[in-house]
């Protein structure tokens, strides 16, 4: 699996991939519009905002990271600025105002977890109303006692089934979808010739005018029990990076949107010469299924409520992502379930959270109706933060007018708005249950983004000068032991606090010496050739390194074995073109000549540059000639033979090669991981609720969270932990 060049084949998909995950996009059922290079969610339109206005919930962003060319390729800050001034003045506002940006991250965030709470009620709705058909095919005594343990069966058997994936899960799915479509679509037809043929009239916006002018304040409270019938929709955006638009586009208006439509003028045909039904039963979708047919279609529902499901836990597992990536949600371990699909994941943790979730909210309502309350709200809530996100990405991504903007928010914010209070109505109907489930996640999402942001501020307020470092070996007689060492930080610039806690305690450290900054940045992807920011720390002869890893929330981190290949690589060919190429960037707006770095690609992507042998000291054979040139470790019995080859052209002067000959005894002296394991601490005069959030909410979070993914992949017995107290 090449993670490095695997995830872009899909922005070019031939006609047959384009068939294949419109088939399988058949089993996540959905609509859609608008993206951020083809990856969804509440949080993909924030990070859209933050490139176009420098907004951003990371603290440590670059300006060089604005010229990525994913950052860059629909305009970014870089880009045009809107077109009216009123367009410019809210930009403006948004990038001076903390205020504005905060209330901007909680907006995002209380539709991330609305996503979240949706996901918790959407699987335990639909599985449930589709074994509530039961009802009509044996006895209220024997329904009661059936019903709650075959919808808990199935969700069980649901959740146990998405450590698959949604490549293997949208193929045992997608036949699923197909077969209930064209069922309800044949029944619905039916329904329409048999019933009332005229039916097709409700298609017109008038009668639902009309609908609502006679029933006034009845007409407007059974709204929220429409929001059901467009419920999956919301997860259109989450779930977008797990196919192309181009599938969705084709499944949706060529087969899921028909069927939908005729699905429901049948069931209104039928109600409409069925207004006084004598029965014990509540009128639904059985009812107006033929006797005979009742059976088949029970199963083939119940089937199609189990992938109507899949829709929004597939959507709860990339939004979550997504979060934890920006900094706003603690780490979870994230499993990749396609080689070919780069947004397909699994998060083990999240998935049985869901599931218990599910599971409660099952046998606590043991009610459609209240259920349906309680989904309905999240739904409509979703789609009410998205819509106020889509109005800011129109003015400033689309550089389109504010008047636009606030015709779009008008026209859907009005009708979004009419559902919204129709379902707020019916709070102690099971409405307050996402409210307080997102409640919950939205404090989890704030604690630790909080958290997360004072570290980050201890970091730099504590931070050491170069100057210091080079000073420190006439004082405390610091000794250089053979081999790399990286040093992990979240620090882009500057010696982090938790170094200079060490070396003052173990006055020794590495020939070479890496400060390895791992960190996202707010696009889906950033470009192999684009990866490294590689500079030095001080004098060449120091041998000291500054290297900043740049992933999009959407990339695939890859193993400790390939990312030291990739590391030392980038090292080695920025030594190699440091002369003959000193096209350096500018990593800050304030940057001085100490921290001047290049981009620098993985291996795969200059091979016209330098790269890397590595063979087992065992295995050594002669190397056979060729016109380029070797760099071996003049070692006498290394554990590892290393060598650099390099091209004959550009010549490389005698510092550098002096400089790569000592790269290379390093490398195969072996590659030492020195990681921070750090408390926070609200220092002393901290407010109540400060201490509270940092010492019992962040630490308990940290404490119960995964580690960063360097430090689940790196070998114990290359790792060095150093403990610190931060008191922020």
């Amino acid at each position: 699996m090449d993670l490095e060049t695997g995830f872009h084949h899909v922005k070019k998909e031939s006609w047959r991939t384009v068939l294949t995950l419109a088939y399988q996009s058949l089993g996540v059922v959905y609509v859609l519009k608008a993206d951020d290079n083809g990856e969804g969610g509440t949080f993909a339109l924030y990070s859209l905002l933050c490139r176009h206005a420098r907004v951003n919930s990371l603290p440590n962003c670059q300006l060089a990271d604005e010229e990525l060319s994913e950052y860059k390729k629909d305009g970014g800050v870089n880009g045009l600025s809107p077109k009216s001034n009123l367009g410019s003045r809210l930009k403006s506002s948004l990038e001076k105002h903390r205020v504005l940006q905060r209330f901007l991250l909680v907006l995002a965030l209380i539709g991330t977890c609305m996503v979240i709470g949706d996901g918790i009620l959407t699987p335990a709705l639909s599985v449930f109303s589709a074994v509530s058909g039961l009802e009509l095919s044996m006895s209220k005594e024997h329904h009661k006692y059936v019903e709650v343990p075959v919808t808990c069966v199935i969700l069980i058997c649901l959740f146990a089934l998405q450590h698959y994936g949604t490549h293997r899960v949208g193929y045992l799915f997608a036949p699923v979808i197909l077969i209930w479509l064209l069922c309800i679509s044949s029944i619905g037809l039916y329904n329409i010739i048999y019933w009332n043929p005229h039916v097709y009239r409700a298609l017109s916006p008038y009668y639902m005018y009309k609908f609502l002018k006679k029933t006034q304040q009845g007409g407007w409270l059974s709204l929220g029990g429409i929001l059901l019938c467009i419920t999956g929709s919301e997860a259109m955006f989450a779930d977008l990076g797990h196919f192309s638009q181009l599938s969705i586009k084709i499944a949706f208006t060529s087969l899921v949107y028909p069927s939908l439509i005729l699905a429901y003028m049948g069931q209104a045909a039928y109600l409409s010469r069925h207004h006084n039904i004598e029965s014990d039963y509540q009128i639904g979708f059985y009812v107006s299924v033929p006797e005979k047919l009742r059976w088949p279609v029970l199963v083939i529902a119940i089937l199609a409520a189990v992938v109507g499901s899949q829709a929004i836990i597939t959507g709860t597992f990339s939004i979550i992502k997504q979060c934890s990536s920006l900094g706003c949600f603690p780490k979870v371990k994230i499993v990749h379930t396609s080689s070919k699909i780069h947004g397909q994941i699994y998060i083990p943790e999240i998935n049985w959270l869901l599931m218990v979730l599910c599971l409660a909210v099952t046998v606590g309502f043991r009610d459609t109706r209240r259920m349906g309350n309680a989904s309905g709200l999240a739904v409509i809530t979703v789609m009410l933060v998205t819509t106020c996100l889509m109005s800011l990405v129109i003015v400033l991504c689309w550089q389109k007018s504010v008047f636009l903007a606030i015709c779009f928010v008008f026209f859907f914010g009005t009708i979004e708005a009419l559902y919204f209070t129709a379902s707020l109505v019916k709070f102690l109907e099971g409405a307050w249950v996402p409210i307080a489930l997102s409640f919950i996640f939205l404090i989890v999402m704030c604690v630790w983004h909080y958290g997360t942001l004072k570290k980050y501020e201890f970091d730099v307020q504590n931070k050491v000068s170069v100057n210091w470092l080079l000073t420190l070996g006439p004082d405390l007689g610091i000794v250089r032991v053979r081999g790399i060492g990286l040093l992990h930080t979240e620090l882009v610039s500057g010696i982090p606090a938790i170094f200079s806690h060490f070396v003052t305690n173990f006055p020794a450290f590495h020939q070479v010496l890496v400060f390895l900054c791992i960190k996202s940045v707010p696009v889906p992807h950033v470009r192999p050739e684009e990866r490294f920011l590689v500079g030095h720390i001080g004098p060449r002869e120091c041998r000291l390194y500054r290297c900043i890893v740049r992933y999009g929330y959407r990339d695939v981190h890859k193993d400790d074995i390939e990312f030291e290949k990739d590391l030392v690589c980038s090292i080695a060919e920025f030594v190699r073109s440091e002369n003959s190429s000193p096209n350096y960037v500018k990593v800050d707006r304030e940057t001085d000549n100490d921290d001047k770095m290049k981009v620098v690609g993985a291996c795969s992507t200059h091979l016209d540059g330098i790269q890397m042998s590595e063979d087992d000291s065992d295995n050594i054979e002669e190397a056979s000639p060729s016109e380029l040139k070797e760099i071996q470790s003049p070692t006498i019995k290394p554990q590892k033979r290393v060598r650099f080859i390099v091209p004959e052209s550009p010549k490389i002067e005698s510092e550098s090669m002096e400089e790569l000959r000592e790269l290379t005894e390093a490398r195969e002296a072996g590659v030492a991981y020195i990681l921070g394991h750090t408390c926070l601490r609200a220092k002393q005069g901290s407010s109540l609720i400060k201490k509270l959030v940092i010492d019992f909410g962040y630490e308990f979070l940290r404490k119960n969270s995964r580690t960063s993914t360097l430090a689940l992949t790196v070998p114990h017995v290359s790792t060095l932990e150093v403990g610190m107290v931060y008191h922020v």
